[in-house]
């Protein structure tokens, strides 16, 4: 039996069945359930069409505040304005009346360590001398760039450097 002919037979069993179910109900018998009937196909259509019929429904009445009057736009020509809508109110049903944590404070700032450069110097020796790694001199020019300029091997004497942490 290939799958067409699978079908065929199916669906003439659903409908041998269906007439089986009109004669009964006219005879007065009680209807048979789902399980008697045999068909896997009955129970899902059932299923489909009660979701459907919850989706369609209307949604339950919420308790929520009365609902405020839009504003109208104006009229072309007549020089009024708009009014500038207030702040939103959260509902009761919106996640905005929730409490919302709290970003920790920032611990208190310590005081930045700055150097003066003096003749002689670079980024890479001071970043040695101040920081332990020569490496850090592009950390130490980019927190600088603004005194420095664009040039990160011109620095001069007298500038005052601001060091990472």
């Amino acid at each position: 039996m290939g799958l067409f002919d699978f079908l065929k037979h199916d669906k003439k069993k659903q409908q041998e069945q269906t007439e089986q179910q009109a004669a009964a109900a006219g005879a007065g018998a009680v209807p048979p359930t789902h399980s008697d009937m045999g068909s896997k196909y009955t129970d899902a259509a059932a299923a489909t069409k009660a979701a459907a019929e919850r989706m369609a429904a209307p949604a339950p009445p919420r308790a929520a505040a009365a609902p405020k009057p839009a504003a109208m736009p104006p009229k072309a020509g007549t020089g009024q304005t708009r009014p500038h809508p207030g702040p939103a109110e959260p509902s009761d049903l919106s996640a905005a009346h929730k409490a919302v944590p709290v970003p920790p404070k920032p611990a208190p700032a310590a005081k930045k360590r700055t150097y003066t450069v003096k003749p002689g110097d670079s980024l890479s020796a001071i970043a040695r001398r101040e920081l332990g790694n020569e490496a850090r001199w592009r950390e130490l020019y980019a927190l600088n760039r603004g005194v420095i300029g664009a040039n990160p091997d011109l620095i001069h004497p007298g500038q005052v450097l601001t060091l990472p942490s």
